[in-house]
């Protein structure tokens, strides 16, 4: 096994499974949001989705090596454990490494309709990565095994 996620998941081979991982990963998330918020951030993915046909994997895979990094340090720590646990054993620290590559991304991005998406569902952004951590790391985990 890589001694780096993101070894991994860029691998060119592995790299197309990474991606529709996690792009499976967001839309099983986002298809479990419910409740007014879970509407709102519905509501943000389907614009996000309107964007074109494949927004979110082609957004995924351009954010793909920066969000693969981020996940590096937690990945070199795991030990035994499976990754979606001890990502959500952590969830401040995995979620703000994850947003902070979507922020600066948002921040830096000249599709102003996406920047506009972004910035309405960022306020509760934290509260859906860290629900999403346990999902997320059994993704990558079977992604990269």
């Amino acid at each position: 096994m890589s001694t780096t996620v993101s070894d991994a998941l860029l691998e060119p081979t592995r790299r197309p499974a990474a991606v529709a991982a996690l792009t499976e990963v967001i839309d099983a998330e986002v298809a479990d949001k419910s409740g007014f918020g879970g509407a709102a951030v519905k509501a943000g993915y389907a614009a996000a989705k309107r964007l074109g046909g494949d927004f979110v994997s082609s957004a995924t895979d351009r954010l793909l090596p920066q969000f693969a990094s981020a996940l590096d340090p937690f990945w070199a720590t795991k030990g035994d454990q499976p990754f979606g646990a001890h990502l959500a054993s952590q969830p401040e620290a995995a979620a703000d490494a994850l947003l902070a590559v979507t922020d600066a991304k948002a921040a830096n991005t000249s599709h102003g309709a996406a920047a506009k998406v972004y910035g309405s569902l960022r306020g509760k952004a934290k509260e859906h990565v860290v629900a999403a951590l346990p999902r997320l790391g059994t993704a990558v985990e079977r992604v990269v095994a």
